[in-house]
């Protein structure tokens, strides 16, 4: 069944079937109309668009290790979170395990992730572990519990699993997480990461508490700053940023929160630094401000993600490298390919995890 031609409307029918088999309790979503979402893939998405998203992903396919890892330079080569937005990138093109063009690049990053599991549930490539490990974590989380659905690996969710009890437990006083599950101070940008893995865990039918939701939420509701938007940490000074504060608004969402004076405030400070076209604003946290900003204007819906997102696709259209990437000094460019692959495709709305 899966080498019918129009692959599109496939994926969704199988990920609103995934969404239907496991359905929110805690962690609720609004429902989507099917039509809707259909034609706004295909009204957002042009032609030059996909041209791009298909280089972008052709990129990562091409810099992708033997191993399955992808990552370069000093403190993120061969990096678990690099690997794993790389592979929700090729799974956000309908790719699946062993289906499609890159079946095989999304195995790969599975098994590297997989090998990089620990008996604790400790995701973790030491070596390559950056700037906060719970970050890599918490994204392999995420793409293990997006790729659970659609392998028959029972290895996933046992993986998975033990991942979510870690974060579970690593949970901290404040209500967030910080950089190592052993930390006891929190932070918006690493709380964001896990909160997402847990939505991600609770849509294919793995148990989170309710308590650990409600607790974050209480942290990151803390954190706003009376502009709307979002500070690091509760000990710092009150001072807002757009990436963090993009981040901020979507964890709200993945916590179950669909509306209210929070998600207002916020959405209402990201409108305040939209995408220019004329320069990549915020150069040092660029794609992560505008993975989570297109996130949350996805879910805000209407006129603030029609506007939102043009912007942002003809931004990265424009800056897209010869090769197929989008180059990142902080990190490296397979990690600002696999961020920008992931902003553009938001409209096709494949993935659990992203839909409304």
């Amino acid at each position: 069944m899966w080498c019918l031609t129009n692959r599109r409307s496939l994926i969704l029918l199988f990920v609103l079937f995934i969404g239907q088999m496991f359905p929110l309790q805690a962690i609720a979503q609004r429902p989507t109309n099917t039509r809707n979402l259909e034609s706004t893939a295909a009204e957002l998405i042009l032609p030059e668009t996909q041209k791009t998203i298909d280089r972008g992903l052709l990129y990562l396919a091409n810099r992708q290790h033997s191993e399955g890892s992808l990552g370069s330079g000093t403190n993120y080569r061969k990096n678990v979170a690099v690997t794993s937005l790389a592979g929700m990138a090729f799974l956000s093109a309908g790719h699946m395990p062993g289906r499609g063009t890159y079946g095989k690049n999304v195995d790969k990053s599975i098994d590297f992730v997989l090998s990089c599991a620990r008996p604790t549930g400790y995701i973790i490539r030491e070596e390559s572990a950056g700037h906060g490990p719970m970050y890599g974590h918490g994204f392999a989380t995420l793409f293990l519990a997006e790729v659970y659905g659609m392998s028959p690996r029972k290895d996933i969710r046992e993986a998975l699993k033990k991942a979510v009890d870690l974060i579970v437990s690593s949970q901290n006083r404040e209500g967030g997480w910080r950089y190592t599950p052993t930390d006891k101070d929190a932070d918006v940008s690493v709380t964001v990461c896990q909160m997402m893995a847990l939505r991600a865990a609770r849509n294919c039918g793995i148990a989170v508490p309710k308590t650990t939701v409600d607790q974050c939420v209480d942290y990151v509701k803390k954190c706003q700053n009376p502009d709307g938007g979002f500070r690091y940490q509760l000990a710092i000074r009150p001072q807002s940023d757009f990436p963090r504060s993009a981040a901020g608004v979507v964890t709200l969402y993945s916590a179950g929160m669909t509306e209210g004076r929070e998600i207002e405030r916020g959405l209402a400070y990201l409108l305040r630094f939209p995408p220019r076209g004329d320069s990549m604003r915020y150069d040092a946290h660029y794609f992560y401000g505008q993975y989570y900003a297109v996130q949350a204007m996805w879910h805000a819906g209407d006129d603030r993600w029609r506007q939102w997102y043009p912007a942002i696709r003809d931004e990265l259209t424009a800056r897209q490298q010869p090769d197929g990437s989008w180059p990142d000094s902080l990190i490296n460019s397979e990690y600002a390919t696999a961020m920008a692959c992931l902003v553009l495709q938001m409209p096709n709305n494949y993935l659990p995890i992203f839909q409304r």
